[in-house]
């Protein structure tokens, strides 16, 4: 059993899962459209290998999502002792495949298998997570690529609350590449004036509570508190973890901020659960659309998604 998460003042609560919602809605529009056009589905094709719980759940509702929007949806599930060898093939297989447009194996992966190596094999135009390094430069770069999902999932939420973002002090706390860096590269292309806070970051507090904007995505449960949150602040809270419930037996989920007492600091708050989260596979089925777009060669307007 799950605790649920008390509400806090209407109009505060950034809502991840209606604004999700609303995501793969016009996801499932313009994936009608497409199949229309290009006489297929658009696809996306998941790998997982071994038989992670988590990963398992993960790709279950990846797969379901992706049918929700009348894509395509093409599983491969390998034992936990595929060799390197057959994975690269299977990925390379899958680039070559027309029926394919977005390709994601599923993280982490067994020890014996390299990550990074797997992840630089996806072709960079069918890499819908954003993780090969082409993507990362394209990103640091300005030019079009896909970015990982979580942090453009952010972007979308911070926009939709705020509109421009021009001017405005951001402070990422979190230094990973699927969500610090890109997060901070995402704002500084919105002309944000951004700062990227980590584990070794002096007077940690003093630095969040310059932020316009803060995005906490560094995995300690709690950890941002309401001293710490500029009165007026926006907060994107990434984190997802669980934690003993107030009841015996029972566990609850909680972010990296403390949202009982930031939500009466900030003006804007994402909750944990219902809050980033649904946002995540939203802008996977979105960055699957967009590359099936490109990959049949077919115009998408930039606003339309």
């Amino acid at each position: 059993m799950t605790d649920t998460l008390a509400p806090v003042r209407d109009g505060k609560i950034i809502d991840g899962k209606a604004f999700a919602a609303d995501l793969r809605a016009n996801v499932g529009r313009l994936a009608a459209q497409f199949e229309a056009q290009a006489r297929r589905k658009a696809g996306l094709a998941v790998v997982l290998v071994g038989e992670d719980p988590a990963s398992q759940v993960y790709v279950r509702s990846k797969g379901k999502s992706t049918l929700e929007a009348g894509m395509a949806s093409f599983e491969h599930r390998l034992p936990a002792e595929t060799d390197e060898a057959d994975l690269l093939a299977l990925v390379e297989a899958l680039n070559a495949d027309p029926a394919v447009d977005g390709i994601l194996v599923q993280l982490p992966l067994p020890r014996h298998l390299d990550e990074q190596k797997v992840i630089a094999t996806i072709s960079p135009d069918k890499d819908v997570d954003g993780f090969h390094v082409t993507n990362a430069g394209r990103l640091a770069v300005g030019q079009r690529g896909f970015v990982p999902c979580t942090p453009l999932g952010c972007l979308m939420l911070l926009k939709d609350r705020l509109g421009s973002l021009s001017g405005l002090e951001a402070v990422v706390i979190g230094r990973s590449n699927i969500v610090g860096k890109p997060m901070a590269q995402l704002l500084l292309a919105e002309s944000c004036t951004v700062t990227i806070a980590h584990s070794r970051t002096r007077d940690l507090p003093d630095v969040v509570r310059r932020a316009d904007i803060v995005v906490a995505a560094v995995g300690r449960p709690e950890m941002v508190k309401a001293d710490w949150v500029k009165p007026g602040a926006t907060v994107i809270d990434v984190g997802i973890n669980r934690v003993p419930g107030r009841e015996p037996g029972k566990t609850r989920l909680v972010g990296d901020v403390d949202y009982a007492a930031v939500s009466q600091v900030a003006s804007a708050i994402t909750p944990v659960p219902g809050g980033v989260g649904p946002m995540t596979i939203a802008v996977l089925l979105r960055n699957t659309l967009v590359a099936a777009y490109a990959n049949a060669g077919l115009d998408l307007a930039s606003d339309a998604i």
